[in-house]
This record gives structure tokens, C-alpha cells and sequence, in this order.
């Protein structure tokens, strides 16, 4: 008897989340289809770069890339609107101006769509919510409620999960799972502001410094 392959759409940044994510799937015996979202965001062409070559790293064929242009004129976030500065004095309270307006939930919706289409059993999403920026759209109540929603709004024969497996974790955690999955963390990219060598001062890039010290291990990408 043949056992059919379990699939699992992972959506991938190219961060270290989502990259995590993927691995901990696949270390699950899912085969990978790969999702990347290019929505106007400022480290674009280096997010896509980093998907690409992490995808590699998976030996990820079955890979989609959406363009999402109309995240710039919704504006509203420092990612996607030139004219509002990225925050570099440190993480505060409260939902940051680095937040994009419903982004996972449009996300989810689209990814929706290839999961139907792909036959999967599950979404991954690098959703972290104990240590993340304050996102509303990174809650894990949230995320039940949209699975709960294209559960819904698919066919009958259609049973898709929402796998967050990095939800409750710090990122101290992420780091210290990484590793020990053996994740090409030099690959993954967080800064928000550059594409060159990360700031170091945006709040992503505090966050994932944080994580790497609390880890006890040095990050491998550059820093200015």
C-alpha cells in the first residue's frame, strides 16, 4: 500500500522564523512547498534572495513567489511607506509603526488558495508571540480564528491546519532550535531597514541579537 505524502505550505520570509518553521515541517516528514510574498516591503529584493537560497539549502522545487504591489498603497507602515522612518531607539509598548496592516491574514488567505490547490495538510507560518514586536496578526488566537475561517470557505474535502510551531518560544529558543536542526541561519535575513549589512538598532534586529546572545552563540550575518 501506498502512503501518500503529507504536504505542508510553509510561508517563508526568508527570516529566521519562517526558516525554522520549514525545517521543524520537514523534520516532521512533510514534503516542502515553498510561499514568498514580495509586497513593496524595503529589504524586498533581499528578502527573495534569502528565500531562494534557503530553498536551495531544503531542496525546495515547488516554490510560488506572489507579488503584492498594493501593500504600498495601503501604506500605513514604516515597511511599505518610505515617508515613516523605521523605529532604531529600542523595542517599546504597544503595536510598532514596523506593522503592516493585516498582513498575515491576507497572507494566510492567499496561502489558502495554493494549499487547496497543492492538496496540503498544512500552513506553517513563523508566527512568535511571547517575544515577537507587538503584532496583532502574530497572536495565536488569531491564527486559530483564520484557520477556523478557510476551513469554512473551502471544500468539503478540504482540512487544512495552521502549524505556528515557534509561538510560545523566545527567541533564545528559535536560536538554540535552529541550531540544533542545523539551519542555515548565515542565509536568513530580519533588519528592516538595509540590505547590505543589518542596522543592528531596528527593533527585528535587536530581537534577533537578543535571542543570539541569550543563546550563548555569535550571529553570522553582518552587522554595520
Amino acid at each position: 500500500m501506498i502512503t501518500k505524502k503529507k504536504i505542508a505550505l510553509c510561508i517563508m520570509s526568508g527570516g529566521m522564523d519562517s526558516t525554522l518553521s520549514a525545517y521543524i515541517m520537514k523534520q516532521r516528514g512533510s514534503e516542502i512547498v515553498a510561499l514568498h510574498f514580495n509586497y513593496s516591503q524595503r529589504t524586498q529584493k533581499k528578502e527573495l534572495e534569502c528565500f531562494n537560497a534557503i530553498c536551495g539549502e531544503l531542496k525546495v522545487s515547488n516554490r510560488y513567489v506572489l507579488d503584492l504591489d498594493f501593500f504600498a498603497q495601503i501604506g500605513a507602515s514604516a515597511l511599505t511607506d518610505r515617508t515613516i522612518e523605521v523605529p532604531i531607539g529600542g523595542l517599546e509598548e504597544g503595536v510598532p509603526v514596523t506593522y503592516v496592516p493585516f498582513r498575515n491574514g491576507i497572507f494566510l488567505s492567499m496561502a489558502a488558495a495554493i494549499a487547496e490547490k497543492e492538496g496540503a495538510e498544512a500552513i506553517a507560518i513563523g508566527v512568535v508571540e511571547e517575544d515577537s514586536s507587538g503584532y496583532p496578526d502574530c497572536r495565536e488566537s488569531f491564527i486559530e480564528s483564520m484557520q477556523r475561517s478557510i476551513n469554512l470557505g473551502t471544500k468539503d474535502d478540504t482540512n487544512i491546519v495552521i502549524e505556528m510551531p515557534l509561538v510560545h518560544l523566545k527567541k533564545s529558543q528559535i536560536v538554540t532550535e535552529a541550531l540544533e536542526l542545523e539551519v542555515p541561519l548565515h542565509l536568513t535575513w530580519s533588519c528592516y531597514k538595509s540590505e547590505e549589512r543589518a542596522c543592528g538598532v531596528c527593533d527585528s534586529c535587536r530581537l534577533r541579537l537578543r535571542g543570539f546572545e541569550e543563546a550563548g552563540t555569535k550571529d553570522p550575518i553582518e552587522y554595520l
